[in-house]
């Protein structure tokens, strides 16, 4: 089974739709159309700062992660977010969230960011576990205001 992660591509649309609601789904996030729209526009909008790549193993999509540059002041100087990582339930553990995450961090090293930061749920268990083979966990404390 051969895995292959790239930026999406125009045809993907459809695949990407239902992986990312899966992924609003897992989190119990109320996600519209229209907002998965507005996330695809930005993703094939090469002017904006959202990124995507996909997970493709036989012909399917089975993964998503979206990630983007952010400045970080206190060091001067650029580093990577990445905001969304999912891969299809039914092909979990077949290393596709591993060369996700990679991919990413061949983007970053390429663009001179200096790390790749992420946040998951606390109760993410099995997520967790691949972050902790492949990342240092910090101990930062999340905090947001709803405006």
């Amino acid at each position: 089974m051969t895995l292959t992660i790239r930026p999406p591509e125009a045809a993907d649309k459809p695949d990407w739709d239902a992986l990312y609601s899966g992924y609003a789904e897992f989190y119990g996030v109320e996600q519209t159309q229209e907002m998965r729209d507005r996330v695809w526009g930005w993703i094939i909008d090469p002017a904006h700062d959202v990124n995507c790549f996909v997970a493709e193993q036989n012909g399917a999509l089975i993964g998503l992660t979206h990630f983007r540059p952010f400045s970080s002041p206190l060091s001067a100087n650029v580093k990577g977010f990445l905001d969304d990582l999912f891969v299809d339930p039914q092909t979990r553990g077949t290393g596709a969230a591993d060369a996700l995450i990679n991919a990413v961090s061949a983007h970053g090293r390429k663009n001179g960011w200096a790390v790749i930061r992420w946040i998951t749920a606390d109760n993410n268990y099995r997520a967790r576990g691949v972050y902790d083979k492949l990342a240092q966990r910090t101990g930062w404390i999340t905090y947001d205001i709803p405006l």
